[in-house]
């Protein structure tokens, strides 16, 4: 199981200024803002979308945006959709999967949005699509299971 900030933990940092200014962030995950950082908000519907900006850090060998960092945003990305569903307790990833559908170039601007597709007791079933710059480039599903 991977572990992963949840709002139940230190609340996200709003970002008062520059380019990602009303979005926010886990600064308190040090892993996340090593490897994005990553940002998310809602939108008017209250949807939550997750984002960064894939730069020369995030690419692999080959000169696209390296798998590894598309998974660790797809798990950023799993509790941010979450959000209302972990109801401010914390949470940790009991499963990841993904596909990876294009590759992503530095650059782009990469999103994720997604749903509950299943919430009761202690487990929340997520599934989400992740685009750079509007084009999918990953689909992934996670199993969060709630902890105290």
């Amino acid at each position: 199981m991977s572990e992963a900030q949840a709002p139940g933990g230190p609340a996200p940092a709003v970002i008062p200024h520059g380019e990602w200014a009303g979005w926010s962030t886990w600064a308190s995950d040090a892993f996340e803002q090593r490897a994005g950082p990553f940002y998310q908000r809602a939108d008017a519907q209250g949807r939550r979308i997750c984002a960064f900006l894939a730069g020369p850090e995030h690419l692999n060998g080959g000169g696209f945006v390296h798998g590894g960092c598309l998974l660790t945003f797809a798990d950023f990305a799993l509790f941010a959709i979450a959000t209302d569903a972990l109801g401010g307790q914390q949470g940790v990833t009991m499963n990841l999967s993904a596909d990876f559908l294009a590759p992503a170039r530095a650059g782009q601007r990469i999103e994720a949005t997604g749903e509950v597709t299943r919430a009761g007791g202690k487990t929340i079933y997520v599934r989400g699509i992740a685009t750079a710059d509007a084009e999918p480039v990953l689909s992934f599903s996670g199993i969060i299971r709630k902890v105290r």
